[in-house]
């Protein structure tokens, strides 16, 4: 079969299972492809978000042996949004846990926007177990670029849709629209952090696509209505600057030259900007940046998933 008739091909698991990381957590881990394929694992974004169906159609099943899983709170992993015990380093050592547990020696690491956070913060802690890194929307965790992607940029490029994010905060709180935020989806009340959870994800889901379907939020969401996760998980992350030191992964990327690598990163990205991608590449040197053109932050945007294959096929005949 071709590798483009086989990425056609829904694909499913041929395994999964519910493992035991410890701190209480257990974690919905599922294997797609070949056990004899070439290793790689992929890192869903959010924080909290969990992963999904389309993104097995980045791997081809002839080739690769894929570990798909949902971080700590997401998903279907357990308990569902459990905050406890739940930072970089814990996501870190799941992903350890993970390969130890399928006893893989290397594998390609995958991830987007914050997945490509945690893959970058991974192979620097543990490089001599990645094979190459294919990263997506860079973000580099810091308190700039949350600012930009929440606030300054939206303000300059979608100010009525900043408006009506920020129209949800108390007048006397607008000073700091993303700390009120924040305090509200970290907040223990269902009657608190649900409605600012339907708020934020709207407006987030407007933020990612370079022309949205949908750009209206509104303050009056039922609390009837389905409470998405994301949010709870991200902020709980913003809250402590993603449990990262300042500038930690760009200060950090010479320990990832010895790793081949490549960046996808929309031209248009408005919650993750070229600028920390090319950043990063400058820093790593030993991957190739693609800048994919006319399309924003989202996967699903034209040419960035084709691109993503692209540079996972290439690593994997590395």
């Amino acid at each position: 079969m071709s590798e483009t008739t086989s990425i056609e091909v829904p694909l499913r698991p041929f395994d999964a299972r519910m493992l035991d990381v410890g701190d209480g957590h257990w974690l919905y881990v599922e294997e797609v492809g070949r056990r004899d394929g070439v290793p790689c694992i992929f890192l869903h974004g959010g924080p909290g978000s969990g992963a999904q169906h389309m993104h097995r159609r980045l791997f081809n099943p002839e080739q690769h042996y894929v570990i798909l899983y949902d971080q700590r709170g997401a998903g279907r992993s357990h308990p569902y949004l459990s905050l406890a015990a739940n930072t970089t380093d814990h996501l870190i050592a799941d992903i350890e846990k993970i390969r130890q547990h399928f006893a893989i020696d290397q594998w390609l690491v995958v991830g987007g926007s914050w997945g490509s956070t945690l893959a970058i913060a991974y192979a620097q802690q543990h490089p001599e177990r990645v094979s190459g890194l294919v990263l997506r929307a860079v973000f580099l965790a810091s308190r700039a670029e949350i600012e930009w992607a929440f606030v300054t940029g939206p303000q300059i490029f979608w100010p009525e849709l900043y408006r009506a994010f920020a129209d949800y905060i108390d007048e006397a709180e607008r000073g700091d629209v993303l700390g009120a935020y924040v305090r509200r989806l970290t907040h223990a009340d269902p009657a608190i952090h649900r409605p600012a959870a339907q708020i934020w994800h709207a407006y987030e889901r407007a933020l990612s696509e370079l022309v949205p379907s949908k750009v209206e939020i509104s303050a009056d969401y039922s609390q009837d209505n389905p409470m998405p996760p994301t949010p709870i998980v991200e902020a709980h992350y913003i809250a402590h600057d993603f449990f990262l030191r300042p500038n930690q992964l760009l200060d950090g990327a010479q320990r990832l030259r010895g790793i081949s690598g490549a960046i996808i990163q929309g031209r248009y990205d408005l919650l993750c900007p070229p600028k920390a991608a090319y950043d990063l590449s400058q820093r790593w040197g030993n991957c190739d940046l693609q800048i994919v053109e006319g399309v924003g932050h989202a996967m699903t945007e034209a040419g960035v998933m084709d691109a993503m294959r692209q540079a996972i096929m290439r690593l994997t005949k590395r």
